[in-house]
């Protein structure tokens, strides 16, 4: 029996479900608190379940090649054939729009991914992973907290970048005013979860006046004042608070936003100037890259950006020159500049880059409405903390429809938890560690079926 086989024989043991999160057949986290009595509170619940222990189900080699990551989420899904894992069909494909090359080993669309397609060197394509669903809020979910949404603690799963905060939190030095985690232009991101807020994203819109509501009109003297003030009189119900760690979470809120008050570093950070903006394309996407660079620059405690840029779900037209077409550009103008400036500035060494949408779109003709439609292959691109560029990790055959060679040693097609299971690899921790903190006392893995280890990092990206 091949890999692939046994992969697929323990997938049909315990089947990964793709109904629609908001139609799991279970009561939502709102309602099991009301089934349960409304005085019971979900960090009540927390602590009644065993202190927090992380247990590692086994000891693995970790590639530990990263300090910090930048993950991009291409929300609709991208077509991967018309992108990184480029196909030319006759009559179809605007070749002379694409001007598709082969550069350093990858065949690309030169013409609208110009500045991608002359730094091949500086990135590697998985091209033989497998979406699991075909709905875009479930794969969504799935893709940000590496396992089934539906699944046994899927529905207070927390994203990758909370439990990389989670995890980084004991190397946090005093003077790290940035949170762990923050999410750019990512409003509807996956949140903390269950773990303590404290570890939640920082969602924030990149725009050129910065980070607001750091400053206060009557001046910082006055601030200080009123925020002693404010510890005089209910300092003790948040410190050691007899009412529960939501209580103690707001404490860590307030210390937080305090520290962001007043403070150069967090301007720097988040402030840019239009003519800053011209290289990265002055766009959402490109604002939004620009402003990680700079965070990272900071170096005041982040250690995982999530960047959103969605209107990829080309159902029609997607050849229209204000389409796919403009949306690649844009892409590779933000893209682009962020892996240039990581470069120059020595930082993309230390920090990985991954870029993946929820799901692939339909090969080969187009629809009747001349669009692409949800299809499970799909890409995942890799860039930074030492990865081998100028290849792809496994081919898919000439249609693009499926995956003719894996390419790498599991032997199978790479998924979701795969690509998680690599972030944490890169970044040092173990993936198959397991914490017995979740409210419900099941253990929760960081990635799942950690003990039979059915996923693990694409290890190949680095050589």
């Amino acid at each position: 029996m091949t890999p692939n086989e046994k992969f697929l024989q323990f997938i049909n043991k315990y089947p990964h479900r793709h109904k629609n999160f908001f139609d799991r057949p279970f009561s939502s986290r709102r309602n099991f608190l009301k089934i349960a009595g409304g005085a019971v509170t979900m960090s009540y619940m927390a602590e009644q379940a065993n202190a927090a222990v992380r247990i590692d189900k086994q000891n693995v080699q970790l590639l530990n090649k990263a300090k910090n990551c930048i993950f991009i989420l291409m929300t609709g899904a991208p077509s991967h054939t018309d992108t990184f894992d480029l196909k030319i069909v006759n009559g179809v494909t605007p070749a002379a729009v694409f001007k598709p090359e082969t550069v350093g080993g990858l065949l690309l669309p030169t013409g609208i991914m110009p500045k991608l397609s002359a730094m091949t060197s500086d990135f590697a394509v998985i091209r033989s992973m497998r979406a699991w669903a075909l709905v875009h809020n479930l794969a969504q979910m799935w893709t940000q907290i590496g396992r089934n949404p539906v699944a046994a603690l899927g529905d207070i799963a927390p994203n990758i970048g909370s439990m990389v905060a989670i995890e980084k939190a004991a190397e946090r030095r005093p003077t790290d005013v940035l949170p762990s985690f923050i999410a750019l232009n990512s409003t509807q991101g996956v949140g903390s979860g269950y773990l303590a807020s404290i570890y939640a994203p920082l969602k924030f819109t990149a725009n050129t006046r910065g980070l607001t509501n750091t400053t206060n009109p009557d001046g910082s003297a006055r601030l200080d004042e009123r925020y002693s003030l404010m510890n005089q009189l209910d300092g003790p119900n948040r410190v050691n608070s007899p009412y529960g760690k939501a209580m103690e979470d707001m404490d860590g809120f307030y210390k937080s936003a305090k520290g962001m008050t007043y403070n150069p570093v967090v301007d720097q950070a988040f402030q840019f100037t239009a003519a800053e903006r011209t290289p990265y394309g002055a766009s959402g996407l490109g604002d939004a890259c620009l402003t990680a660079t700079k965070i990272l620059k900071a170096n005041a405690g982040t250690r995982f950006i999530q960047i959103t840029t969605g209107g990829w779900d080309d159902h029609q037209n997607i050849y229209t020159d204000n389409v796919l077409p403009a949306r690649v550009r844009s892409l590779d103008a933000a893209v682009g500049q962020l892996l240039t400036d990581l470069k120059a500035s020595g930082q993309l060494q230390d920090t990985l880059v991954v870029m993946v949408g929820e799901f692939g779109r339909t090969v080969g003709q187009l629809s009747a409405a001349s669009g692409r439609d949800h299809y499970t292959q799909q890409f995942c691109f890799m860039a930074g903390a030492g990865i081998k560029g100028g290849r792809a990790i496994g081919a898919t055959n000439a249609a693009g429809s499926f995956t003719a060679d894996f390419g790498w040693s599991r032997q199978r097609d790479v998924r979701p938890e795969d690509i998680e299971a690599t972030i944490y690899s890169a970044l040092g921790i173990n993936y198959t560690s397991i914490r017995y903190d979740d409210p419900f006392n099941r253990g929760f893995e960081y990635v799942p079926f950690s003990g039979e280890d059915l996923y693990g990092p694409v290890k190949e990206l680095w050589g």
